[in-house]
């Protein structure tokens, strides 16, 4: 149940989110509470406990500690005038608008100067909430400075997080999803024709989980290790294992087809299973394969000090021994495929043990093991970090840099929001307010906007719902619906990052409770909480449609072209090692790749959400980003490859490969360039597939593992992905010129 748990939330993020700011408001209330303060207070801590506790996000614990010694001044002098202007209706609008403004402008100076626009602008909204005025704002002072305190108490003291923990748990995360995997892998052996699709989606699931979980990682390399050679080993380890595991996953589909299964079948989502159904009857060969795959799972979830033992130095042996061709057992061609990437596979998370763990007992390895371990030692030791000096981009500037633009943007958006909210109420006009600010954060585009206006609304219907049925239940009981209160702050924090429609739908709950408290509570004042709602949304889509508008096509393609020019980079730099030239940090230009194609994945979501009325655009954009996938997919695997050409005894370089691979970044280029601007004149070049571009020969007798197998198969697979790219961007083909 741990390892289920620690895979259904990598870095246990979630949980430590939820149980923090629910540790901070109980603290907080228990203090209140001993002092004797009225409910309207309690409910003030609550909310500034909340606010000091999810605004903070950095991630080294001394930046905490001053950007929550900075938040209290913010918040002392947030609440003052919210309590002063209350009663100066236009003088207080426009300060909010400018408290708006400077809140949202403030993401330019990173982590703390948005930690810092949160708390002002919340606590100001806090204000609102209770009804603060100048007569209570000695109280309210104490009460803000208790939750802060509280706070503290919760982040550094009950549940403190280092980099360093939370890596740790990351990397936990990381095996448990691994093991996931394998055994849907394994599940896929026995999948019959009627259920081999729904396997299918699930190790497409598992295989996104995974490459999600790898992406955290390398997110928090750099704080959560002691120097940048561990940080290196790391990222190579976690990059080895993932590529294996889908390899693997590749071949499996592979065995159970009659051809070669497209890489495309792993990334677009309802592609169907590849023609031929299931393997062969079920003989020795694929019962050991069935075997080993559980052996391997077991192993990848083994710990350390549990990892050691005859028997279980026999199943690695066992595994690692398939990476030598007499060691595989006779059946079909493409089942010894699957036997091959189950001992690359099992040499990936040895790898990743021995980076994770240290040294392990090597008393009972066999030569195939004593090989593997061999082989990691030297790429361990060819291992020196780059110290190369980035050259500094080119930012914009004025009304062009994001944060400028969203400023103006949600300035405008909330000051519709006022004069709509107050048309609506004159005393809860502020949760228009509240919806147009929110509905801008971390979105970048109209479409975004709108999804999230749609989610939150959608969320808070339902949640008036359960706020009725929540009030109804607990009536006047103060401390059970204080209990509730936080359980829903729990819920909310637990399934921010899943779900923005469950997170609005918790929210708008507690808020049935908290005007419960505050002796506020009526149906109609939860049905104007929708329409409020509503009407933030709109002010929100229609201030970011008018006003320096980003459409999501302009976005889209943009990050479309970041992601090309990034591939270009990986598969550049992997050819010209395996060409014998010096090909740059592929690790890291493989890590810049997937983040900028998980941004992309990120922008794209309101082209392929269902409420979409556009079906054949978004069937593109998604056919679109699962080739980018597909196409990552084998530039990690290239470069993952070039990375073993120094230490690895079956991988030479290739110069021929170099002419090979020019043609593929021709075209990633010309697709880059038509993207940004379609009136460009460039044109992807076609022609013979990779392998007959180079002398005759090169593929006989290949041998699992050299240039003339892997990497030629990774060169076509992604020359086919690129050119299957140009297609739906509109983009045509010229005769391939001669390269060398």
């Amino acid at each position: 149940m741990w390892d289920r748990l620690a895979a259904s939330d990598p870095g246990l993020l979630r949980l430590t989110a939820g149980l923090r700011t629910v540790t901070a408001i109980a603290l907080t209330l228990a203090v209140l509470a001993a002092l004797h303060v009225p409910v309207p207070q309690l409910v003030a801590g609550a909310i500034a406990a909340m606010v000091a506790t999810f605004a903070i996000r950095e991630k080294q614990r001394a930046q905490q500690a001053v950007t929550l010694a900075c938040g209290l001044p913010v918040a002392l002098a947030s609440v003052s005038l919210g309590a002063l202007l209350s009663q100066r209706v236009v003088a207080g609008d426009l300060f909010f608008v400018v408290l708006i403004f400077c809140a949202v402008y403030g993401r330019r100076f990173g982590d703390r100067g948005t930690a810092l626009g949160l708390i002002g602008f919340q606590v100001y909204f806090l204000s609102l909430f209770v009804g603060a005025t100048a007569s209570v704002l000695p109280e309210l002072y104490g009460v803000i400075c208790v939750a802060f305190a509280c706070s503290a108490a919760a982040r550094f003291a009950l549940l403190p997080q280092t980099p360093a923990g939370t890596l740790d748990r990351l990397r936990r995360a990381f095996r448990a999803r691994l093991a996931q995997l394998l055994a849907t892998q394994a599940e896929l052996l026995d999948a019959g024709p009627d259920e081999a699709e729904k396997v299918l989606e699930d190790l497409r699931t598992g295989t996104a989980r995974l490459h999600e979980t790898a992406l955290l990682i390398q997110g928090r390399l750099e704080d959560g290790t002691s120097d940048p050679a561990v940080a290196r080993l790391l990222q190579r380890r976690i990059a080895d294992a993932e590529i294996a595991a889908e390899r693997l996953g590749l071949l499996l589909l592979t065995a159970r087809s009659a051809q070669r299964t497209d890489t495309l079948t792993l990334h677009l989502p309802g592609a169907p299973l590849p023609s031929g159904g299931e393997l062969p009857v079920r003989d020795g060969a694929t019962a050991a394969l069935h075997r080993d795959l559980q052996a391997l799972r077991l192993l990848t979830l083994r710990p350390a000090g549990e990892a050691s033992g005859t028997a279980l130095a026999q199943v690695r042996n066992r595994l690692l021994g398939y990476r030598e061709e007499e060691n595989l057992p006779p059946a079909a061609p493409a089942v010894q495929d699957v036997f091959r990437g189950l001992g690359e596979t099992a040499r990936a998370a040895l790898g990743l043990r021995l980076a994770l763990d240290g040294p392990q007992d090597e008393s009972d390895d066999t030569p195939a093991t004593a090989r593997s371990r061999e082989e990691l030692d030297a790429e361990d030791a060819a291992i020196e970090v780059s110290e190369e000096s980035e050259a500094e981009e080119a930012r914009p500037t004025g009304l062009k840099r994001p944060t400028t633009r969203a400023a103006v943007q949600v300035a405008v958006g909330s000051s519709l929001a006022i004069v709509g909210g107050e048309l609506l109420s004159a005393q809860r006009w502020y949760w228009a307010v509240l919806t147009c600010w929110i509905v801008f954060l971390n979105t970048a585009s109209t479409g975004e906007i709108l999804v999230k206006g749609y989610r939150r609304l959608l969320g808070t219907v339902l949640g008036v719902v359960a706020g009725i049925g929540l009030a109804a239940l607990v009536g006047h009981h103060t401390w059970t619906a204080f209990a509730l209160v936080l359980l829903c702050i729990f819920a909310m924090f637990y399934t921010a990052p899943l779900s923005y429609t469950l997170m609005s739908f918790f929210v708008t709950a507690m808020l049935g409770l908290l005007y419960t408290l505050l002796h506020t509570y009526s149906l109609s004042v939860l049905v104007l909480r929708i329409e409020e709602t509503a009407l933030g949304a709109a002010c929100g889509v229609i201030a970011a449609a008018v006003v320096l508008p980003v459409h999501t096509d302009r976005r889209t393609n943009e990050l479309l072209v970041a992601v090309l020019d990034r591939l270009a980079d990986v598969t550049r730099g992997a050819v010209d090692q395996l060409s014998g030239g010096a090909g740059g940090d592929l690790v890291e230009q493989a890590r810049e790749l997937d983040q900028a194609l998980a941004d992309l994945r990120a922008a794209t979501q309101p082209l392929t959400h269902p409420i979409t009325p556009l079906r054949s655009r978004r069937n593109t954009v998604r056919y679109v980003v699962a080739l980018l996938e597909t196409c990552a997919y084998h530039g990690r695997s290239l470069a993952a490859t070039a990375e073993l050409l120094p230490t690895h005894p079956s991988i030479a370089a290739d110069p021929r490969l170099r002419g090979a691979g020019a043609r593929i970044v021709h075209n990633i280029e010309a697709i880059a360039a038509h993207v940004t601007d379609p009136r460009s004149a460039a044109q992807i070049e076609t022609g013979p597939s990779i392998a007959s571009m180079l002398e005759p020969g090169t593929l006989r007798t290949p041998r699992y593992g050299r240039v003339t197998d892997r990497v030629l198969r990774h060169l076509q697979r992604l020359d086919e992905a690129v050119s299957g790219l140009a297609r739906p961007l509109g983009l045509t083909g010229g005769p391939a010129q001669p390269r060398r």
